[in-house]
């Protein structure tokens, strides 16, 4: 029903309805998918005309019910994949997206259910994100930004906020890693960076490092 670049734009408005309260900006979606304003707004007149998404004057693009559900069954079929690419063939954590990018976009439900089926249902990505089930259901933890922990708290790694190469490369090189027990040890008032405890050592690490790991307290 819909092409790879309309699955974009569709996935794209979907997270970025998860960052705001309102209509999504032609503006935004220009710079999140790195396109022009007016690519944009000929893709917002097909999706209309699809019924996938509304766009009111002065209020932005907003998906419908319908939008959401491709967007969520799209966002599915992505995180399985990674799942299998990590897990059944041996990828790193920060090698996958690009290839569960194109992956995404296969059309066969009975190839993601099976595929589903064959990992054992898994509730979270490579990345610590929710993978919806086939009824679109996401499982929700709590979980809260390292950076907002206190000196002696600690909980367990979950999650990252940004899942780009380069960082999930240094969380490699940290050893830092999903499952991993941190302790805040001690915060630096200038600059906000944690002195925090891995397993049995301790590291240093930036506030900006810290804004970007999730961590379900213990």
């Amino acid at each position: 029903m819909f092409s790879q670049s309309e699955e974009n734009y569709i996935k794209a408005i979907y997270h970025l309805e998860r960052e705001v309260a309102k209509g999504i900006s032609t503006n935004a979606i220009a710079k999140k998918l790195a396109t022009k304003a007016s690519s944009v707004t000929d893709m917002i007149k097909k999706l209309s005309e699809k019924e996938v998404v509304v766009y009111k004057k002065y209020q932005g693009v907003t998906l419908t019910e319908f939008g959401k559900k491709t967007a969520i069954g799209i966002i599915r079929k992505h995180r399985l994949w990674e799942v299998f690419l990590v897990e059944k063939l041996n990828f790193f954590w920060d090698e996958v997206h690009e290839v569960a990018e194109q992956l995404e976009h296969i059309k066969s439900p009975k190839l993601i259910d099976e595929l589903d089926a064959f990992l054992g249902f898994p509730k979270r990505d490579p990345h610590g994100d929710p993978i919806p089930d086939k009824e679109g259901n996401l499982h929700i933890i709590e979980k809260s930004l390292l950076s907002t922990l206190g000196i002696n708290e600690e909980g367990i790694c979950v999650g990252v906020e940004d899942s780009s190469s380069e960082f999930l490369q240094f969380l490699d090189k940290q050893q830092i890693a999903l499952g991993k027990k941190i302790k805040v040890i001690n915060i630096e008032p200038f600059d906000g960076s944690l002195q925090i405890k891995l397993d049995d050592k301790e590291i240093s690490i930036s506030q900006k490092i810290a804004s970007n790991l999730y961590i379900q307290k213990s």
